[in-house]
């Protein structure tokens, strides 16, 4: 709880800075605030507590994910600087935005009554409406925010009624009365009907198939950094929620919703992938692999209560390789008014680092060894093999080899001699301290996975 609070003072404390005019202390004394937060809660991992009647519960598992989303948001607010140049003057207002939208992730993972789940849900997908509509003069971007919104406003009801309905079958909105009564006595069918209702919503939010179809779009006409967090930070806490919410509410589903799961998981990896192969925009290549991304990390949800640790390691390692992507992603198209992957010809003689990061963030998160996507997908793997889902795991693989495909086109694209672009791309400082971070990050964690695996030991 302390965490969430110390992140809400010093979202103010921005909003105080811009109106005493000293943005240019904003970025640097947020990054230094949360290295701080982020300290606090790795020393607090191993702390287990309820907070005001239940509402708010900090565990192993609320923690560490919390962890991940500060550490994210670090990397995403130091790459603010230079994307929002043009905008400088409404830098507080971004920080501050993108600091409420990790309140509202730290909230979906850290909820110990449906109300809080439903309010941490609404305070992250409020704030990326607005970002997603921040560059008010693209239509695009304007698009992209009419879309989601819709969309998202239509998947948060679906989700409030299912709660509506747990709530009639249990007259409780507490997570560990429900997860009681549900072990304990039969209860009617709106129960299982209404966590339905949750699962899909936050499918939703996930974008699994066949609930995908508004992310390309949206990631394609979103601010590069706004799409950089709702591939990144928003997917990891959807999908944390999703298990966290699964753990708890699935008692009393019927057998077959396992099979459903992997039906889902199959389609979702498999749509993602083939869909990605036929695109020539970077942005929508990197949403579809998001998507094929998010049926990897679903495996996890075969195996509820034991496979908390490769969720999270997977989610990490899928998290940093992404934010490196999008790093050199941005570079490359800042000036630029398309993402197309004819941008990134010729990277390798005009920015040698940047198309070595975005190569290493690629092949991680394609599951070439000695990366951290490799082992993320070998610990959900392993998992699933040991729990009898032996037709999941060869989808598995059998995607991880197409994904391979088309993430070789762009490193292709990057090391082969192109004649039209042979400018030299001038990097900013920040960008090439953030994408070497992320790829360091994400080789150390590959060749020593314990790092985060002894997390739940």
């Amino acid at each position: 709880m302390n965490t969430l609070i110390a992140i809400g003072v010093l979202a103010v404390l921005v909003l105080i800075a811009e109106i005493i005019n000293l943005r240019k202390i904003v970025i640097p004394m947020t990054i230094i605030g949360l290295l701080g937060i982020l300290g606090y809660t790795i020393c607090n991992i191993n702390v287990v507590e309820a907070y005001y009647n239940n509402m708010f519960i900090s565990t192993k598992f609320s923690s560490a994910f919390s962890s991940l989303f500060i550490a994210l948001t670090i990397l995403l607010v130091g790459l603010s600087k230079e994307f929002y140049k043009k905008e400088f003057s409404k830098i507080a207002d971004y920080i501050s935005l993108k600091l409420f939208l990790l309140m509202g992730a730290i909230c979906m993972v850290s909820f110990g009554n449906m109300a809080m789940f439903f309010l941490g849900l609404e305070i992250l997908s409020i704030t990326l409406y607005i970002l997603c509509g921040a560059d008010r003069k693209n239509i695009k971007s304007n698009e992209a925010a009419m879309k989601y919104f819709l969309l998202g406003s239509f998947a948060s009801g679906i989700v409030l009624f299912g709660i509506a309905l747990v709530y009639g079958a249990t007259a409780s909105f507490d997570i560990v009365e429900i997860s009681s009564l549900a072990s304990s006595s039969p209860l009617p069918i709106w129960y299982s009907l209404g966590v339905l209702m949750i699962v899909i919503g936050m499918l939703f939010k996930i974008a699994a198939v066949p609930f995908h179809f508004w992310a390309p779009d949206v990631y394609q006409g979103a601010p590069s950094l706004t799409t950089a967090m709702m591939s990144t930070l928003v997917k990891v806490a959807a999908v944390a929620t999703l298990y966290k919410v699964s753990i708890n509410l699935l008692i009393q589903m019927p057998e077959h919703y396992t099979t459903a799961i992997v039906v889902i998981a199959i389609l979702t990896m498999t749509v993602g992938n083939i869909m990605a192969i036929r695109q020539d925009n970077m942005k929508r290549l990197l949403a579809y692999s998001g998507i094929s991304h998010a049926g990897f990390m679903m495996i996890a949800l075969t195996a509820l209560g034991t496979s908390t640790s490769n969720l999270f390691y997977y989610a990490a390692a899928y998290a940093i390789a992404g934010i490196a992507a999008f790093t050199v992603l941005i570079a490359v198209t800042k000036d630029k008014d398309n993402e197309l992957i004819s941008n990134f010809y010729g990277l390798e003689k005009r920015s040698p680092l940047m198309a070595l990061v975005l190569s290493i963030a690629l092949l991680s998160m394609g599951g070439i060894p000695i990366f951290a996507g490799f082992f993320g997908k070998f610990f959900l793997f392993t998992q699933a093999v040991n729990n009898g889902f032996i037709t999941l795991v060869i989808f598995g693989v059998i995607n991880s080899f197409i994904s391979i495909y088309y993430y070789l086109k762009v490193i292709v694209a990057m090391y082969s001699n192109y004649e039209e672009n042979t400018e030299v791309i001038e990097i900013p400082t920040s960008y090439k301290i953030i994408g070497v971070i992320a790829v360091i990050i994400n080789i150390t964690i590959g060749l020593c996975p314990s790092i985060l695996l002894n997390l739940f030991n």
